[in-house]
């Protein structure tokens, strides 16, 4: 393993949410030296999911409803070892569960339970990365934004100003199921930034968070360092 390779060799990350993005971040992240990947998430997976995920989940995988973390971390077991399921939801009563990670990755929607986690890897000093997604319609067409937002050590201060704990009515993401355009670079975009964060890319802006307007083609990074 080079030098460079040896940056990602952390001990347990982990990805809350195992959506359309939260997927192709276990896609990405699996393909690291990362020697454990703790997936949290409660729901099954539906035939809508898969349209949202990498690969391609066959019916037979998939008509009996699995738990989304038991049939990704099946799936990857193929790949490599060490993709650990956790078939819960994560709230304020087993939130110390990520106390312990090296890194976390938060793919879930706005809400309560959201900010609940969040504060506790600030309280904890557990480094992570938020994700966020709206997709609006407009004359017929669809439009809106992608977001990745970090937190590290010393560096929360952005935070109650770039995430969102506020669950809003479902909006066009939710009736569309063609975006798994749009979730794989959400997830490039976090585990881009993640791999910088630990010095595997050279990091010049060291910005805290970026937005995507996929309908400008226009991205923008803010919260820089003073």
């Amino acid at each position: 393993m080079s030098a460079v390779s040896a940056k990602l060799k952390l001990g347990k990350v982990a990805i809350v949410g195992l959506g359309g993005t939260g997927s192709y971040i276990l896609d990405l992240v699996a393909k690291t030296p990362v020697q454990e990947i703790h997936l949290f998430d409660d729901d099954v997976i539906y035939a809508h999911n898969a349209f949202r995920a990498p690969g391609a989940a066959s019916l037979d995988e998939i008509k009996d409803s699995p738990r989304k973390v038991e049939y990704f971390a099946t799936k990857y077991d193929q790949f490599r070892r060490g993709v650990i399921p956790h078939p819960v939801k994560v709230t304020a009563s087993n939130v110390s569960e990520l106390d312990c990670m090296d890194f976390v990755f938060l793919s879930l929607d706005a809400g309560p339970t959201k900010e609940v986690i969040v504060g506790r890897l600030q309280e904890k000093g557990v480094p992570f990365i938020d994700c966020g997604m709206g997709v609006q319609r407009y004359e017929n067409s669809l439009r809106g934004t992608l977001r990745v937002t970090a937190g590290t050590i010393g560096h929360y201060g952005h935070l109650p100003t770039r995430i969102s704990y506020v669950d809003v009515n479902a909006d066009e993401y939710d009736w569309n199921i063609q975006t798994a355009d749009l979730n794989m670079m959400n997830a490039a975009m976090a585990v881009l930034k993640w791999k910088k964060i630990f010095g595997y890319y050279v990091d010049r802006k060291q910005e805290l968070h970026s937005t995507f307007a996929f309908s400008r083609n226009q991205m923008h990074s803010g919260d820089l360092p003073e």
